[in-house]
């Protein structure tokens, strides 16, 4: 994994080392004996020092790179800074050769001086915006592999389908074959229509109600072909809410949830109903609960939380009055993944 690269404005540079430059020269302005020759060299001397060194600390924090830093490196340092003295060094006797009447040792050490706190401002800053970076481009990883991990589960959960259903499904139709039922290619086509729908669904985290309602309609079938008229579904939405959006197989999971904890029978049947109110779409049935409930594999409405936890951030509204069981689903006029 390479470590991000520092990058710093040519602009930046340029302008930054020419500030040193005439920031240097400010005592000497200051001083009653000021030589504009002696300040105009020192600024040149100063600002050429300073381009040196954002170049050579640039270099050699993004030399050999391969693993992020978040810590200072004191083996690049001390070679920075030695390289600076000897730079700064070149410099100043450069600086003695033009202005001869100076002092070369008294020179020499103030430039050294000025030399290694620039060195130091610069590899210190340089340092910093690099940890910068890698602690950014860290977080965005994270970001990643967050994102990615609830993807993967959200995709688990929408392929979740219960076996028991085709099970029961395909002995349903073994039945009805081998007693001639006359809707015996009908269930097969509903059957057949279900699964298309799901694996149609899978590539998709939001479809149409109107979608959905038909993912219904095609279970209903199904279930009725199984237990008659000991199930009904009473669909009363309207025609803007079925333009709205929903996480696919929603509501075929809730209705797939009342049958398993509740009694379905021609003498006790389960009034299912689905409409809207407040914002929210709401699917409601009596409560007829089982003696013994149906294996669970984790569908149902913890699939149902979970799909609106991961794509909405939002919470679905559950009531119970012990007559009547209700849930509440927002509604989704656009898509929003976070």
């Amino acid at each position: 994994m390479q470590q991000q690269k520092i990058k710093i404005s040519q602009t930046v540079i340029w302008v930054s080392s020419i500030f040193l430059g005439l920031l240097s020269s400010v005592p000497q302005l200051a001083s009653h004996a000021f030589n504009w020759q002696e300040a105009v060299v020192n600024s040149i001397i100063t600002a050429t020092f300073s381009v040196i060194m954002w170049y050579l600390n640039i270099y050699m924090l993004n030399r050999n790179s391969v693993k992020r830093r978040q810590n200072i490196s004191y083996a690049k340092l001390m070679i920075v800074l030695a390289f600076g003295m000897v730079v700064m060094f070149v410099l100043a006797w450069i600086q003695q050769l033009i202005l001869s009447h100076i002092n070369f040792g008294t020179t020499m050490l103030m430039v050294e001086v000025r030399g290694i706190l620039i060195n130091l401002v610069c590899y210190m800053f340089l340092t910093l915006l690099q940890n910068n970076y890698a602690g950014q481009q860290i977080q965005l990883e994270l970001e990643k592999v967050k994102s990615d991990n609830l993807s993967a589960q959200f995709e688990l959960l929408k392929q979740q389908i219960n076996p028991h259903f085709l099970f029961n499904s395909l002995n349903t139709l073994k039945s009805m074959a081998e007693t001639n039922d006359s809707e015996t290619v009908d269930f097969v086509i509903k059957l057949s229509d279900f699964y298309r729908f799901t694996l149609e669904s899978r590539k998709l985290d939001l479809i149409t109600v109107q979608e959905e309602i038909k993912i219904i309609d095609s279970y209903i079938f199904l279930q009725k072909a199984r237990f008659g008229d000991g199930i009904t579904l009473t669909n009363e939405l309207n025609n803007e809410v079925l333009k709205t959006l929903i996480p696919p197989f929603t509501l075929q999971l809730l209705v797939e949830n009342c049958i398993k904890h509740n009694i379905v029978s021609q003498s006790k049947p389960l009034h299912i109903r689905i409409y809207n109110s407040e914002n929210t779409i709401v699917i409601e049935n009596p409560i007829q609960k089982k003696m013994t409930v149906e294996d669970s594999l984790g569908i149902g409405l913890d699939n149902v939380k979970s799909r609106y936890k991961h794509l909405l951030e939002q919470e679905i509204q559950i009531t119970s009055d012990e007559k009547i069981f209700q849930i509440k689903l927002p509604f989704i006029h656009e898509y929003h993944h976070h």
